[in-house]
């Protein structure tokens, strides 16, 4: 059967039964190497993925994307949503009253950014409605006074579904016993979980309530908007404000939240390089090895070339046996770490409940996502292959070079 002689001896030199140990050990740690830094590259890679992935879900899913709002109240604000919705990069639409303030209850205070919504426009633009633990948004209804917690937030309160719970405002209003804080007794009709970033920082209550409350004529202070692109949120905002410009302000999550995937962006490069040495480490040690070989096999070389083989062929002689550290470590590497990507979550999970770790408790979500991305995968995989292929042609040129008259004058 025939077969590429340079393939069928570097083959043969990678199978056959060594003099000297110490070269195998070499070759052996370069495969250990190469799997390691391919393995835990992947790995890690997919982590920082799925944080980027979760906190783009979760926290982009509750906070506004893109928002045009006014300094007085929008009592038409319906033909200016739909009129905002006709540009195409805009899926969806939702009014909005903002207010801060803080809630009150059984002697715990916290601080609250509430939104005044309308249930119906504020599920199409937010994924709270998926992660309702109790009640729902639809419970909202105009002048019920009703309000919607993280569930974080309303265990602090200590406080469940039906039970009042006091909002009081930043505002003071007038009165016989002086001035005092403008306050409002609400009724929780449900609790969301997110994450523990916004399940202790937002609440929701009826958009006519959030007006009345705020002494307001019925309407909407700002519109809120679900773009197609996150990234395109700046340049939408800004189109949205040509509506009416003489009376609508843009912002966007950039302005909001942007520092924050700028930071898991720059982590997840920085950490990618840091890893990427440990698979540059590991093909250098391909170069020892193979220099090694070149050196053990300098008469086999010489004897090759007076056979007739050219310095190409001995060349590729080498090339392969490199290539070979190189696909295995690097088809090892790819297996372990995708299979340990894939299942980091559930092992790290139960390791946290089994031994009630809390290992989650500091971010903003409560368990390690992970997800795999077939690019990265792919460009990790061919660097090291490429790396591989590079540090087999110091020791392959050298072996060419050989001169069979010189090392076999003393055999």
């Amino acid at each position: 059967m025939f077969r590429p002689l340079a393939l069928f001896i570097g083959l043969r030199y990678t199978r056959a039964e060594r003099s000297n140990r110490f070269i195998s050990f070499i070759s052996l740690i370069s495969i250990i190497g190469l799997t390691l830094g391919v393995a835990v590259l992947i790995t890690v890679l997919s982590v920082m993925n799925g944080f980027d992935r979760e906190i783009k879900s979760r926290i982009l899913g509750m906070i506004p994307q893109a928002t045009v709002t006014s300094t007085q109240i929008i009592p038409d604000w319906e033909p200016l949503a739909n009129q905002i919705k006709q540009d195409p990069e805009v899926s969806e639409v939702a009014p909005f009253i903002q207010l801060q303030g803080m809630l009150t209850s059984n002697g715990q205070v916290s601080g609250i950014m509430v939104s005044g919504v309308v249930p119906e426009y504020e599920q199409k633009v937010s994924i709270i409605g998926e992660h309702m633990v109790e009640g729902s948004l639809d419970k909202l209804q105009a002048g019920d006074f009703g309000i919607v917690l993280g569930v974080d937030l309303a265990d602090l309160m200590g406080v469940d579904v039906g039970d009042k719970i006091t909002l009081v405002l930043p505002e003071a209003s007038p009165s016989p016993a002086g001035i005092i804080p403008r306050f409002k007794r609400f009724t929780l009709v449900g609790t969301y979980d997110i994450s523990k970033e916004v399940n202790s920082l937002m609440a929701y209550i009826p958009m006519h309530d959030a007006a009345k409350l705020l002494r307001l004529p019925d309407g909407a202070q700002g519109i809120r908007m679900k773009v197609d692109n996150i990234f395109a949120a700046p340049k939408v905002s800004k189109a949205a404000t040509q509506v009416a410009p003489e009376r609508l302000y843009p912002t966007d999550w950039t302005q909001t939240h942007g520092n924050l995937f700028s930071a898991i962006q720059m982590e997840k490069a920085m950490i990618g390089l840091l890893l990427f040495l440990i698979v540059i480490v590991a093909a250098f040690n391909i170069v020892s090895s193979l220099v090694m070989m070149v050196t053990d096999k300098k008469s086999d070389v010489a004897i090759l070339k007076t056979f007739g083989a050219t310095p190409k062929l001995i060349m590729n002689v080498f090339v392969v046996q490199g290539m070979i550290i190189g696909v295995i470590g690097t088809v090892l590497g790819t297996i372990i770490g995708v299979t340990f990507a894939l299942s980091i979550s559930s092992v790290l999970g139960y390791i946290n409940d089994a031994f009630n770790l809390h290992l989650f408790d500091v971010y903003p979500v409560n368990y390690l996502p992970s997800y795999v991305k077939v690019s990265d995968v792919l460009i990790i995989v061919s660097a090291s292959f490429l790396l591989s292929f590079l540090m087999t042609i110091y020791p392959a040129r050298r072996a060419a070079k050989i001169q069979p008259a010189q090392t076999l004058r003393y055999e």
